[in-house]
C-alpha cells in the first residue's frame, strides 16, 4: 500500500486516525504497530514475516548488548541486518557480477526485494549501535520497539528515523487538533507534489529515456534529464512530506528530509539539502567511524568515496547506483580542493547554480538509465546529441504545466510565504486550509483518473 492510493485515501488513513485518536492513550502504541503491520501486509504479505523476525531479534540483541556492551554482540546485530539486506537485494547483483567476471553460469537466487527493507534496516541498525554506544536507553517494552520499527508513516520511503528522535515521543505524546491541521495541511502538499507534479513529470521523462539515445537531440536529452530531475525530487520529498504530515497527525514529529536541494550552488550544499536524514546517517554511521576527515586528506577522499559508492547501492542493486554514487562522491573531493574551494565561492551566484545544477542533472542519469551502457548513450546525446527529437517535440499539454510547477516548487517560496503577517493571520490560515483542501480534491481526482502514478522510492 502506497499514500498515493485510492485504498489508503479512502480507507486506511481515516479509519486508522479516527480508531487512534479514539483509544485510550496506554493503547495507542499497539494500535500503531497493528496498523503498521495490516499497511506493510497489504502488498508484502510474505514479507511482514521478515519484518516480525527482524523485529524480535533485535530487541533482543538489543538488551543482550544493553547487559554486556559487548563489541561481538554488536556485531552479530550488525551482521544480522547487513546479511539479511545483501541476501535479499544484492544477491542477484553478487552472482550476475561473479558470473560475467569469472565466466560461470551459477543460478541467481532470484529473491524477490521486500518493500522498504533499506529504510527499516537502516532505523535498527542506528537503534542498536546507540545503545550499544550507550547514547539511548534500550526500549524495554517489545510493543513500543515494534511501532518504532513498524510505523506506518515513513516505513516505506523515509525519513529515515532515528531512535533518538521518538524515544521520548512512543512514551508520551499529545493530539491536539492544530497539530492534526498542520499535518493534514503538510500531507495535502505532499500528495499534490507526488500526484500532480511527479507523476507527470515522469511521462516526459520516460519518454526521453526510452528513445533511442541517437534519435534525441541534444535539447531533448537535457529536458528528458531536467523532467527526471523534477520527478525524483517531488516524488520524494512528496513522500517525505506526507510522512512528516501523518507523524504529526499521530502526534510525532520527524525531523525534515530535504531543504530545497535546487537551489545549491554546489555538489556539496546539494548533498546538505538533499535526502538528509540519509546522507547524515552515512556520516554518523560510517564517515565519522572510518576517520571522517582527521586522518589526513588522502583518507579523508578514501572516506567520501566509500561512503559515496556505498550510499549509491543502498539506493539500488546495480552498478548504476554505484557509478552515480562515485560521481558525487567524486565532486565533493573535487570541491575540497582550496583553488576549487575559492573559485566557488566568488562565482557568481546564477553561474554557481548552473554548475551545481548540471552536475546533477548528469548525475540523474546514472542513477535512472537501465543500464551502464544505456546511460553513457543519454550522455552522448546530452552533450553533442544531434537526432530529430527536440526538446519543443517532448513537451505536450500535460507536461508543461510539471515542468513549471515543478520549477516554482523548487524554490522556497512556501517558508517565504509562511513568515509574512498575513500567513499568520486567521484570513491567511483559512486560505492555507483551502488551498490545501484544493490540492487534496485535485490530487484524489488525478489518482482516481486512473494517472500515471510509479513510485521511484518502492524498491528500495
Amino acid at each position: 500500500m502506497v499514500f498515493a492510493s485510492p485504498v489508503f485515501l479512502f480507507i486506511f488513513m481515516p479509519v486508522t486516525l479516527a480508531l487512534y485518536w479514539a483509544a485510550p492513550v496506554r493503547w495507542r502504541n499497539a494500535l500503531l504497530l497493528a496498523a503498521s503491520l495490516l499497511f506493510y501486509a497489504w502488498g508484502e504479505p510474505v514479507y511482514v514475516l521478515l519484518m516480525l523476525f527482524s523485529i524480535g531479534a533485535n530487541y533482543l540483541l538489543a538488551l543482550a548488548i544493553d547487559r554486556r556492551r559487548s563489541r561481538g554482540l554488536l556485531v552479530a546485530a550488525v551482521a544480522l541486518n547487513l546479511g539479511m539486506l545483501g541476501a535479499f537485494k544484492y544477491s542477484n547483483l553478487a552472482v550476475s557480477s561473479l558470473n560475467a567476471a569469472l565466466g560461470l553460469q551459477l543460478p541467481e537466487p532470484g529473491l524477490a526485494l521486500p518493500v522498504g527493507i533499506s529504510f527499516y534496516t537502516f532505523q535498527i541498525l542506528s537503534y542498536v549501535i546507540d545503545v550499544w554506544r550507550g547514547s539511548v536507553p534500550v526500549q524495554r517494552s517489545l510493543v513500543k520497539f515494534g511501532a518504532y520499527v513498524t510505523m506506518f508513516p515513513q516505513l516505506i520511503a523515509g525519513p529515515i528515523v532515528r531512535y533518538a528522535d521518538v524515544a521520548a515521543q512512543l512514551d508520551h505524546r499529545e493530539l491536539r487538533p492544530e497539530n492534526m491541521a498542520a499535518g493534514a495541511r503538510r500531507f495535502c502538499v505532499g500528495l499534490a507534489k507526488k500526484a500532480v507534479i511527479a507523476n507527470l513529470a515522469a511521462e516526459l521523462a520516460d519518454t526521453a529515456f526510452g528513445m533511442s539515445a541517437t534519435s534525441l537531440h541534444w535539447s531533448g536529452a537535457w529536458l528528458g534529464a531536467a523532467a527526471y530531475a523534477i520527478q525524483i525530487y517531488f516524488d520524494f520529498s512528496g513522500y517525505s512530506d506526507m510522512a512528516i504530515g501523518l507523524g504529526a497527525m499521530l502526534g510525532f514529529r520527524f525531523n525534515e528530509n530535504f531543504d530545497y536541494p535546487y537551489i545549491s550552488r554546489s555538489v556539496r550544499e546539494f548533498w546538505r539539502r538533499w535526502h538528509i536524514s540519509l546522507s547524515s546517517w552515512f556520516r554518523d554511521y560510517l564517515y565519522i567511524p572510518l576517520g571522517g576527515s582527521r586522518r589526513g586528506t588522502l583518507r579523508t577522499y578514501r572516506n567520501l568515496l566509500i561512503v559515496f559508492a556505498l550510499c549509491g547501492l543502498w539506493h539500488g542493486a546495480s552498478w548504476n547506483f554505484a557509478v552515480w554514487g562515485l560521481y558525487h562522491g567524486l565532486f565533493l573531493v573535487l570541491e575540497r580542493q582550496r583553488g576549487v574551494r575559492k573559485m566557488l565561492d566568488r562565482l557568481p551566484a546564477p553561474l554557481g547554480w548552473a554548475y551545481a545544477m548540471a552536475a546533477v542533472a548528469v548525475g540523474w542519469v546514472f542513477f535512472r538509465a537501465d543500464t551502464l551502457g544505456a546511460a553513457v548513450a543519454y550522455l552522448g546525446a546530452m552533450f553533442g546529441g544531434s537526432g530529430a527529437t527536440t526538446a519543443l517535440d517532448l513537451v505536450t499539454r500535460r507536461a508543461l504545466p510539471a515542468l513549471v510547477l515543478g520549477a516554482l516548487g523548487s524554490l522556497p517560496i512556501l517558508p517565504w510565504l509562511k513568515r509574512t503577517r498575513l500567513a499568520n493571520s486567521v484570513p491567511g490560515e483559512a486560505t492555507s486550509s483551502l488551498a490545501c483542501l484544493a490540492l487534496l480534491l485535485i490530487s484524489m481526482a488525478m489518482l482516481a483518473g486512473g494517472t500515471y502514478n510509479p513510485f521511484i522510492y518502492f524498491r528500495f
